[in-house]
C-alpha cells in the first residue's frame, strides 16, 4: 500500500474508532455531568495520536498476518 494511502487509511479509521471508544468508557467511567465533553474530549485528544501512529505501523504487518490467515483457511 502507498505510504500516503496507509497514513490517510489509518488516520480516518483510527479518529471514528477511538471517538466510539473514549466515549463509551468516558460514559461508563464518568456518567453523563456537566463536563461530559470536556472529559471525552481530553481522552480523545490523548488516545487518537497513540492509535493513529500503531494502527500506520502495524499495518503492513497485519496484512502480511491477514493474508497467511486467509491462505490457511483457504481463502
Amino acid at each position: 500500500m502507498q505510504l500516503l494511502a496507509r497514513f490517510i487509511l489509518a488516520t480516518v479509521m483510527t479518529a471514528v474508532m477511538v471517538c466510539m471508544v473514549t466515549l463509551v468508557v468516558t460514559f461508563i467511567n464518568l456518567g453523563l455531568r456537566t463536563d461530559f465533553l470536556v472529559q471525552w474530549a481530553k481522552a480523545y485528544l490523548i488516545s487518537w495520536p497513540v492509535a493513529a501512529a500503531t494502527a500506520f505501523l502495524i499495518m503492513p504487518g497485519a496484512r502480511r498476518l491477514t493474508d497467511a490467515i486467509m491462505k490457511k483457511i483457504g481463502g
